[in-house]
């Protein structure tokens, strides 16, 4: 990322810049990218749906075809296929949380 942007790029293309980080390290990453992406396209391709929930645009696709799109506000008064995920997403990390408590009350 830090490679591309030296270059100072027109349109910046993330494809999953953030799934291998953990939700506070991908929160530091998202605020660079959101001044990054300032004066510039930014096309971002995630799976994590926290990375894109900001975007003008987000397209949800299924087997290659686009199911839904429009920002994200738009596509959870929809209530489809975003929708579904990003409740699914928000269950996953409150489990991810709840174990990580665990964790940290077993080491004091």
């Amino acid at each position: 990322i830090a490679r591309a942007l030296l270059r100072d790029p027109k349109i910046l293309l993330l494809d999953e810049a953030t799934s291998a980080l953990d939700n506070g390290s991908e929160k530091i990453v998202q605020e660079a990218l959101k001044r990054a992406a300032q004066n510039r396209t930014t096309s971002v391709i995630a799976h994590r749906l926290s990375t894109i929930r900001r975007a003008d645009k987000i397209i949800v696709m299924e087997n290659g075809e686009i199911v839904e799109e429009g920002d994200h506000e738009s596509l959870m008064n929809v209530q489809g296929d975003y929708f579904n995920l990003t409740k699914q997403q928000n269950l996953r990390q409150m489990e991810e949380e709840d174990e990580e408590l665990k964790l940290e009350n077993k080491e004091i």
